[in-house]
């Protein structure tokens, strides 16, 4: 049952990993088919993620009736849909309509998979939430691959979207009958949640330190994806052909440490891991910042996905862990999930930004600075990760093998 579960979670994130690539590498098809303006179209990109928060804290109260297993099987096929309804349609009202709708369904979609990985990664009593983002990373090189062959071939935006849709959704569907809420289900599951009005999980103050970090990371992964090619372009005078490569390099180099970085975890801990990614990251963007031509810069953006891959996956499992250590309430764990969840959106929303305004106003060098000081904070909250040898709810007593990054089969 958890290996069928478990592997019916990481198609789910393989999955939104192929989509969200197939909608955010296409942008400039987006904005050319429906005559989006450059004034207009940053509204149409900070609507997604601000919708996605939304979408992420109606997530927090529906699981308190609803598993988020039931959560994860609607959503997904929402997002595919919403995703083809980009594609085919011909008027902005359209257009605002299907981001809208990807927007919140991503938020809930997003929550509710890792509410489950968090689960699951309890119920094994060993670190797996990395792979589980490893599915992700790679959906994410496969949906970009394909967006480049769409717009290659110069394929409308349906044309490509299409057959993965028609791909995806039905396999999506059926593996959904194998998800496994694991241990601490929510009151969505034999009507063992909190009463009308009760409140579930940890208080934001408890949660802060990982909201923190989750909100670096993040602005650290906004300025790879949307600054990268016109850093090494611009700055490093590089060809255009050249400053495509530093975001595959970074998507590829996060798909290598997430598949090995549940190993790091078992072995090290997950506090030790962290610090060692947001070391390892801060020196991608101090390499970045001080490289003198584009290969120099490569190398930066090299350390930077092996650096930023480990902290989001372990924040959501520490944010899991910590929730069921301090109220072992059922549903208290997925609701430290979908809070921290708001912070990827958060992160994501300030990262561009800010790196834009930093480089018009100073230097694009200086710029690169900042999340690389913001990343390497992340080093002072790492204490959060460490798992504590509390309790469960209900009085037993929890072994050391069952925390968060320990265990005695290597973990």
């Amino acid at each position: 049952m958890l290996r069928r579960g478990r592997a019916s979670l990481a198609f789910g994130f393989f999955a939104q990993g192929v989509a969200f690539a197939l909608l955010v590498t296409r942008i400039p098809a987006v904005q050319d088919r429906y005559g989006v303006s450059d004034a207009l179209l940053p509204v149409f990109l900070a609507a997604v993620p601000v919708l996605a928060g939304v979408g992420s804290v109606a997530t927090e109260r529906l699981v308190r009736r609803t598993p988020p297993s039931r959560l994860l099987r609607w959503s997904q096929p929402v997002v595919l849909l919403a995703l083809l309804g980009v594609g085919v349609g011909d008027r902005v009202a359209v257009l605002a309509v299907a981001l809208g709708v990807f927007g919140l369904a991503v938020g809930a979609l997003d929550a509710s998979m890792n509410m489950l990985g968090v689960s699951l990664q309890r119920s094994y009593r060993r670190s797996i939430m990395l792979g589980f983002h490893a599915a992700y990373s790679l959906g994410g090189i496969l949906g970009a691959s394909l967006a480049w062959a769409g717009a290659h071939w110069d394929l409308a935006l349906w044309v490509s979207y299409l057959p993965v849709v028609a791909l995806l959704l039905p396999a999506a569907l059926v593996g959904s009958r194998w998800y496994v809420d694991g241990e601490g289900g929510t009151g969505g599951a034999g009507g063992q949640g909190p009463r009308k009005g009760e409140s579930t999980g940890v208080g934001f103050t408890v949660l802060l330190p990982l909201c923190l970090v989750m909100t670096f990371a993040y602005i650290g992964d906004s300025t790879v994806s949307n600054w990268s090619a016109k850093y090494l372009q611009d700055v490093l005078g590089s060809s255009e052909q050249t400053a495509t490569v530093p975001y595959n390099v970074y998507m590829v180099t996060t798909l290598v440490g997430r598949a090995v970085g549940d190993f790091g975890v078992r072995r090290f801990g997950a506090a030790a891991v962290v610090r060692v990614g947001a070391v390892v990251a801060a020196c991608g963007f101090a390499v970045v910042a001080g490289a003198p031509g584009a290969w120099v810069g490569m190398l930066g953006f090299t350390l930077l996905g092996l650096g930023l891959c480990v902290l989001v996956p372990q924040t959501f499992a520490a944010a899991g862990r910590l929730a069921a250590e301090r109220d072992g309430r059922p549903g208290a764990s997925d609701a430290a999930v979908a809070r921290l969840n708001v912070f990827n959106y958060v992160g994501f929303l300030i990262g561009s930004p800010l790196v834009g305004a930093l480089g018009d106003a100073w230097s694009y060098r200086g710029a690169m600075l900042v999340p690389m000081v913001l990343v390497l904070v992340t080093v002072v909250y790492a204490r959060s990760f460490e798992a504590q040898p509390d309790r469960y709810g209900g009085g037993h007593e929890r072994p050391r093998t069952a925390d968060v990054g320990r265990g005695s089969n290597g973990l």
